[in-house]
């Protein structure tokens, strides 16, 4: 009796999936844990940000490599003044060159022997004569400093114009290549930061499923409302949670971006007007961003509480996303390859799979104006969340709630009496 009293008070799938989103979500978004949560990711990104810093500033303060000259005396006034008219029209595409050593004439000299001496900051020797000039150094050096100093030689000789013509100048904002390689940057860049936001948040879904099962709390939810809607309403609390996160994240490193004394610290501020423009333009760019990572967060969440369910304890968690996670990025390296070969296979292959359809489409929105296909791609990756929700349900129903139908008296009395809970919970909400 007590049992069919309370089965027309029975939540719905989408009710019950609320009542538990909405528990999970007040849960977690008002713990301690929470906080440290949102202040792990920030304290790399501020050490980043210091070590990117400091290190061009060493970079910019370290002294250049340089060419040393061994030559005769007449034959080092040539070049250095041949270099010196050069660097007026190449400037610092020119190797420095600092004399090591004025020779006599008929003088031999050893440049390997001072270069093994590793003095300075000296990379390379040129010795022998302008009309025969003899350069030693590593084999980069050589790749890197052979035209140049081919070009200052020829110079000392009389053998280059000395008398350059003046080169007007017009400047256009943009032309076809330069928007092109720049939408490609946009691409890769969002396709990054996606991949990073969905790898760092997905691993919430699991902890808190291992956490209920050992505290069978899991057991008691599933007796009182359909599997389908503890999977749903679990998925959605923890994607609330993440999007919280990044809101709070977006808007510290914002401020911190915005403040004045920033610049000195880290060298040049962030210019967003200068940054390239997606294909579907900045706002509409971030709105698919946003629903590409919900996207993208719910299928990864639910493989992750799938997994979840065959495990017991956080090693054996640990042990069985390791291939998940391993594979996820192996999808993105695939929906990165994918990013420049419009209309080829792979893009199809990288769009049509749904793990990787995210990426790919993300990097499609910086790189084409068309909106109609991100409609198409937002439903099917939405058809393959519900999918992989039910299956994950029907996976931990078999491995968790094995008394299934053949429920004992005692069983079917707490599923009504935690039905009848939840029903008054709801309408109280209400």
């Amino acid at each position: 009796m007590i049992a069919d009293s309370n089965t027309a008070g029975r939540l719905s799938r989408l009710q019950a999936a609320w009542v538990v989103a909405r528990r999970d979500f007040m849960t977690i978004l008002f713990s301690r844990s929470f906080i440290f949560f949102l202040l792990g990711p920030l304290f790399p990104l501020v050490v980043g940000s210091l070590a990117g810093g400091i290190g061009q500033r060493v970079e910019s303060e370290a002294q250049r490599p340089v060419i040393g000259l061994a030559m005769t005396a007449g034959d080092t006034e040539a070049i250095l003044a041949a270099r010196q008219s050069l660097a007026e029209e190449l400037g610092p595409t020119l190797p420095d060159i600092v004399v090591s050593k004025q020779l006599q004439q008929g003088e031999t000299f050893d440049a390997q022997a001072l270069l093994a001496r590793r003095e300075g900051n000296l990379a390379a020797v040129l010795s022998g004569t302008p009309a025969d000039p003899q350069l030693t150094a590593t084999p980069e050096r050589l790749q890197w400093w052979t035209g140049p100093v081919a070009l200052i030689a020829a110079a000392a000789v009389q053998d280059t114009p000395t008398v350059f013509p003046e080169v007007r100048t017009q400047i256009v904002a943009v032309t076809g290549a330069s928007e092109q390689r720049g939408r490609l940057r946009t691409a890769q860049a969002g396709q990054l930061v996606l991949f990073l936001l969905i790898i760092l948040l997905a691993g919430m879904v699991l902890s808190n499923l291992v956490e209920e099962k050992a505290n069978k709390v899991i057991e008691i939810l599933a007796a009182a409302i359909p599997m389908d809607a503890v999977f749903l309403g679990k998925l959605f609390a923890m994607l609330a949670v993440s999007l919280v996160g990044i809101a709070v994240w977006a808007t510290v490193i914002g401020a911190v971006v915005g403040l004045s004394g920033f610049e000195g610290l880290m060298g040049n501020a962030i210019d967003l007007s200068s940054l390239p423009e997606p294909g579907v333009g900045w706002p509409l760019f971030f709105v698919l961003g946003i629903a590409y990572f919900a996207m993208g967060y719910l299928l990864l969440g639910s493989v992750f509480l799938a997994i979840g369910s065959l495990a017991n304890t956080v090693r054996e968690v640990q042990t069985l996303s390791m291939p998940v996670t391993m594979l996820q990025v192996l999808l993105f390296l695939f929906a990165s390859l994918s990013v420049g070969s419009s209309g080829e296979p792979i893009e199809w292959a990288a769009i049509a799979f749904p793990f990787s359809s995210p990426f790919a489409m993300f990097a499609r929105a910086a790189q084409y104006e068309a909106l109609w296909p991100h409609i198409l791609a937002l439903g099917w990756q939405m058809a393959w969340v519900a999918i992989t929700i039910r299956l994950g349900a029907t996976l931990f129903r078999k491995r968790v709630m094995k008394s299934g139908g053949q429920a004992t008296k005692r069983n079917r009395n707490l599923r009504a009496l935690v039905a009848s809970a939840f029903s008054k919970g709801s309408k109280n909400a209400q």
